[in-house]
């Protein structure tokens, strides 16, 4: 029997974050009975900020790609109702969307596939015959993301066995110089995958999305969150926060409804699982799932945490930004480390909001990995400012002496793993790495009559990936057909 003939009419969604939002607006688009549960008492997971001394501070929205009128993230946006809801500002406007500063030279990205060539040209002469065959295989996957066939093919089939092959160790089989590998080992890192495990249909993708246009919000994500939210009420779902999934009640093989932490229990035949796969495996029963399928998902390899500085500036020394600058650092011309900058208005005169990002994996964190936020001790807080205080090192060789400095917060991963419930804190799920390909494809197949993942764990990470990822569940659940009909009709 399949989902079509079923036709759940209701649905519970667990994780309210845009990957459980983006679901829950296309099945109450479909007129299903949509129910988002969210453990926080916000919804929104990593789209919503927070305040500090009256400046609003992002965590995981700092810039999009793709949302020009006609372009795919923007067709997406424009299907669920939520553009006219979310002021954006395009980056990009002088000729550079990110600014790479390596030891020895500097290269910008600019927007426009055309232009990224001719600046790889410029840049690097020596590369001249590779650079003609990246391009090429950029403008094809990007072909194929405007016309948004990774929707309309059930099973990708678009795709090549290449297309999952590592772009890094391909690059390297090119000939590529250290400096053209350094310049192109920097758009992975927007997934959280290093160059030499990127599949290269998600390498390609991730880079597309941004050279077709990069847009930063206008406003604070809080108000990107509460624009999904709105939408998905308009249409009658409804979000139930500050009450998270305690258990997932199976019979028979078959999802029955769940428990929440407040003893409440729901009825339901069909579960989406917008959080980590192996979150959504804790809430099981014991026998529910095949030892083998509970293993895989405990031996999957997550991306790594962030760290992460705000501070507020002088906007007098320190002007806005239209561009992100990413300081770059290699070892064996191999990319080792990156910090993200990101300099804008922060909404009061006089002042401006320096963001900084880094990877870190909670291993750094562990001697605190079993306490909670809001809880933990001085020792924690002198770590934090010790590892900012060297962010805050290298920003200065950036921008000069920060003027009027003052910093707003520090997040290290157990932040974000104690905001979103994300194993060690990972800040894009489950590395989708090329020796995870045949690995996170068994996810979909979990053997219990309606349960599904949402999000970037169906397909990949990043706002586009992850909102992708929701539209391929909500065709698994209803079926292909009534998918193209209903869905794709409004696309095409």
């Amino acid at each position: 029997m399949t989902q079509e003939r079923h036709n759940p009419k209701d649905v519970l969604i667990i994780g309210s974050g845009v990957g459980g939002l983006t679901a829950g607006i296309i099945l109450a688009k479909l007129n299903h009975r949509v129910t988002i549960v969210e453990k926080n008492h916000l919804p929104g997971g990593l789209m919503r900020s927070y305040t500090r001394l009256g400046i609003d501070c992002p965590v995981g929205v700092h810039y999009m790609g793709s949302l020009d009128r006609g372009q795919p993230l923007r067709r997406i946006w424009d299907y669920l109702g939520v553009t006219p809801l979310i002021p954006i500002e395009r980056m990009g406007m002088e000729g550079v969307i990110d600014r790479y500063i390596f030891d020895d030279f500097t290269f910008d990205l600019p927007e426009g596939i055309d232009a990224f060539e001719d600046n790889l040209r410029r840049s690097l002469p020596g590369d001249n015959s590779r650079i003609t065959s990246i391009i090429g295989d950029l403008r094809h996957i990007s072909r194929g993301l405007c016309s948004l066939d990774i929707l309309t093919s059930p099973g990708m089939t678009f795709l090549s066995p290449e297309s999952f092959a590592s772009m890094g160790e391909h690059l390297v089989r090119m000939g590529c110089s250290t400096r053209l590998l350094s310049v192109l080992g920097v758009p992975s890192t927007l997934i959280g995958v290093p160059l030499q495990d990127c599949p290269a249909f998600y390498y390609h993708m991730t880079l597309a999305s941004y050279l077709l246009s990069s847009w930063r919000l206008a406003c604070n994500s809080s108000q990107m969150a509460d624009a999904f939210v709105a939408c998905l009420k308009s249409l009658g779902g409804d979000v139930l926060a500050g009450d998270g999934v305690e258990k997932i009640l199976i019979k028979s093989g078959k999802v029955k409804g769940v428990v929440l932490q407040s003893g409440r229990a729901l009825d339901t035949a069909v579960i989406i699982g917008a959080i980590h796969p192996g979150t959504v495996a804790a809430m099981l029963p014991m026998d529910a799932i095949r030892d083998t399928y509970a293993e895989r998902i405990s031996q999957l390899e997550n991306t790594k945490g962030l760290f992460g500085v705000n501070l507020a500036v002088d906007a007098g020394a320190h002007a806005a930004l239209p561009y992100n600058i990413y300081q770059l650092y290699t070892e064996d011309g191999v990319l080792s480390r990156g910090i993200f900058h990101q300099l804008r208005r922060s909404g009061q005169t006089g002042t401006n909001l320096l963001s900084m990002i880094t990877t870190s994996g909670i291993e750094k964190w562990n001697k605190w990995r079993q306490t909670a936020s809001g809880q933990r001790d001085q020792d924690y807080m002198e770590a934090k400012e010790d590892k900012a205080r060297h962010l805050i090192g290298d920003a200065s060789k950036l921008f000069g002496r920060l003027k009027g400095m003052k910093i707003l917060d520090i997040y290290t991963p157990l932040t974000i793993r104690d905001w979103v419930n994300s194993p060690d804190g990972s800040a894009y799920g489950i590395l989708r790495s090329t020796r995870q390909v045949m690995k996170t494809a068994f996810l979909k197949r979990n053997l219990i009559e309606g349960l599904f993942l949402a999000g970037q764990n169906s397909l990949a990470p990043g706002i586009m990936g992850t909102m992708l990822g929701s539209f391929q569940t909500v065709r698994n659940i209803i079926g292909h057909e009534r998918f193209s009909r209903e869905v794709m009709g409004d696309f095409l």
